[in-house]
């Protein structure tokens, strides 16, 4: 069902093609941005600069914020009671979401996060959504059989782990905090960072393990 490799190379870019035809939605979004610039409620830098911060979104701010969780107790405490304060104190707008929830993972409780009714997510921490995790086939399945969807990714959890499925709406998104690899107490917190993947922080996989 998915095509997904180590890491962040999930990420990876399609090659980039010139003069495709717009989608019926890509014309109503250029309609809607040309007459709200028309009649002056915004202007094109508003909108340029407002692009640009979104496509500066990534999971490396996640990341972040989870590797702090990892080697700060206290900060940790305060993501799982207030995830978007406590965000806010690395110097991360999460913007317009209203709520921020973070769910951690334990050896007995594995959480994963979905949107059955359409694409929400935590886009201010996380950047913009895979596709997998947009298609209905991803949103559909995971509900019902979560074991079998996170098998698809690789991962096979032990049989008494309890797996926690959470639904994103468009007042409340998620963030998973993936448990701290083990023979990670040397690493640096950057170093840390670079274990904490997307797909580990929607909960379809572990954080990486170091390398030896």
């Amino acid at each position: 069902m998915h095509e997904h490799e180590p890491g962040y190379a999930h990420d990876a870019h399609a090659p980039i093609t010139d003069g495709h035809e717009l989608t019926y939605y890509e014309k109503r979004v250029y309609a809607i941005q040309s007459l709200l610039v028309e009649k002056g409620i915004v202007t094109a830098d508003e909108v340029r600069r407002a692009v640009e911060d979104m496509d500066s979104r990534t999971p490396a701010l996640g990341a972040k914020v989870v590797a702090r969780a990892w080697v700060d107790p206290a900060f940790k405490a305060r993501l799982l009671a207030d995830a978007k304060a406590a965000v806010a104190e690395l110097g991360i707008d999460t913007g317009a979401l209203s709520t921020l929830v973070a769910i951690e993972n334990t050896d007995r409780v594995h959480n994963v996060v979905v949107c059955t009714l359409c694409s929400c997510y935590p886009r201010p921490i996380l950047g913009l959504p895979p596709d997998w995790y947009k298609s209905l086939h991803y949103r559909s399945r995971v509900v019902v059989d979560p074991r079998g969807v996170l098998k698809e990714f690789g991962l096979e959890l032990e049989q008494g782990a309890e797996v926690k499925v959470y639904d994103s709406t468009a007042d409340m998104r998620y963030l998973v905090i993936p448990a701290r690899p083990a023979g990670t107490d040397h690493m640096s917190e950057e170093e840390l960072a670079s274990l904490v993947t997307r797909d580990s922080m929607i909960g379809v996989t572990r954080a990486r393990m170091p390398e030896k």
